[in-house]
This record gives structure tokens, sequence and C-alpha cells, in this order.
């Protein structure tokens, strides 16, 4: 079985799961995400956020594939690119911190580790940007595929709760602490990303 990372491009967009291909949720606040929505402009907008943070940033993002399969994703970048970040209660993100957006595992790709071949390569990039950790913002009424990552399963992978909050908490992770995980996360975040799906509506905070 042959796994390979590469970083999220334009070229690749269209490997990550229909709905999410042209979700802003994370990328345009929500009144402009709900007009992108509204009148189908969703997916340029979606393609030139993408663009702007390749140009001022670097990668934003990591698409894995086996034997050339996609079978997952995941997107990050500085709080400053993340306009969503800013309609929180806990906000905002750290100043040494990483904004986790959303990741996910293709229901046919969980329980082969991917999940944690993702996230510490994540880890490993910014650990060489300098960056200490990442942060999100947990669903703590999660029910559903979202936008949002389920609190409690952050919490089970080893994010701890900076900022409490009874629907959105904000988590972090340590970076260096994913790079000593054990084999024995697989299983946590591989529930953790295959949950996760975005839908192409927008819904209010």
């Amino acid at each position: 079985m042959g796994r390979r990372l590469v970083p999220l491009t334009l070229d690749n967009l269209t490997d990550l799961p229909a709905p999410c291909q042209g979700c802003v949720f994370w990328e345009l606040d929500p009144v402009r995400g709900e007009a992108a929505v509204r009148h189908g402009n969703a997916p340029s907008e979606k393609e030139s956020w993408i663009s702007a943070v390749l140009l001022e940033w670097g990668s934003c993002g990591r698409v894995i594939y086996v034997d050339e399969v996609p079978a997952g994703f995941v997107m990050y970048a500085p709080p400053d690119y993340v306009a969503r970040s800013t309609a929180f209660p806990t906000s905002p993100v750290s100043p040494d911190a990483v904004q986790l957006m959303t990741a996910r595992i293709n229901p046919e790709f969980q329980g082969q580790g991917l999940g944690r071949v993702l996230v510490q390569t994540v880890a490993k990039d910014l650990l060489r940007r300098h960056f200490k950790a990442i942060e999100v913002f947990g669903e703590a009424r999660w029910e559903k595929p979202a936008c949002l990552l389920p609190a409690d399963h952050l919490l089970s992978v080893g994010f701890k709760t900076v900022r409490p909050h009874p629907v959105h908490p904000r988590l972090r992770l340590e970076l260096r602490t994913t790079l000593s995980w054990k084999e024995d996360m697989e299983i946590a975040l591989d529930r953790l990303l295959g949950v996760v799906q975005k839908e192409p509506s927008l819904r209010p905070l």
C-alpha cells in the first residue's frame, strides 16, 4: 500500500470530497460566506482564498493518497487568514498557534493510521515555521457531520481546553507532543477525522 502526502494546491483541490471543494465556512466571514453560497460563488471564493494564502504564507493543507486514490485531507492557517475564527465567543487563537480548520479521512480508508500521519506531517511543517501549537474551535454539542470538529473527540487525542464554552470551546495541542504519538493513537485519530464532513451550506453559530 503506497501512501503519498502532498501540499494542498489549486491543482488537487478537486481531490477533496465534493462538499469540501467549494465550502467556505472557515475562509469567509459569516455574511460573505452566506452571500457566496447564495450566489453560487463559493467554489471561486475557495480558490481565491487558497491562492492568497499560498502566496502570502505558504502551504495551508495536506492531501493524503493511498495507491494514488485521495484518502483524506487537512487544512490549517494562521487565524488572520481564517475569517470565521473571529465569529466565535472563544476567540482569538493564541499568537503562537495555527488554527486547525478542518480535516477528514474518507470512510473507506479509516483504520489505517492515516489520521496520525496527517497530523504529524502538519506538526513537522509548523514546527519548522516556529509555531508551538495547533488550536481549534470545537463543537461541544456535535450531533452530525459538519464544519466543526467534535470537542470530545479532540480531547481524546490530546487537545486541552484553553478557553471553555458550553458550545464552542477553544482547544490546544502542543505540536511537539504529536511527534511522539504511539500507534495506539491511530484509532482515536481515525475516529476523530472520520466523523468530520463539511456541508455545502453554512449554518449560524
